[in-house]
């Protein structure tokens, strides 16, 4: 019966602590968006907005070390016509 001298100040305590944070974090705007950061997380902003149907230009340079298979299976890459022999 004694501990429940000690429990109850314990739980008052506690219960003001929790509504002291639940204040504060209201006034502070924690609860403003609570959709934007988890659908922010999922977009990539990095990307530009690509039609994947659209065929790339015209102008565009061509890939120039492409992986290439010989007749033995091995990968090499195709080397640049600037580069030299090693």
């Amino acid at each position: 019966m004694d501990v429940i001298y000690g429990l109850i100040p314990g739980m008052l305590v506690l219960g003001l602590a929790a509504v002291a944070v639940l204040f504060w974090a209201t006034r502070t705007g924690q609860y403003d968006d609570l959709d934007g950061d988890g659908r922010r997380i999922l977009m990539d902003e990095d990307e530009e907005d690509v039609d994947p149907r659209r065929a790339p230009p015209m102008d565009a340079e061509p890939d120039l070390n492409p992986v290439e298979s010989d007749p033995q299976g091995e990968m090499r890459h195709r080397r640049h016509p600037d580069q030299e022999p090693r």
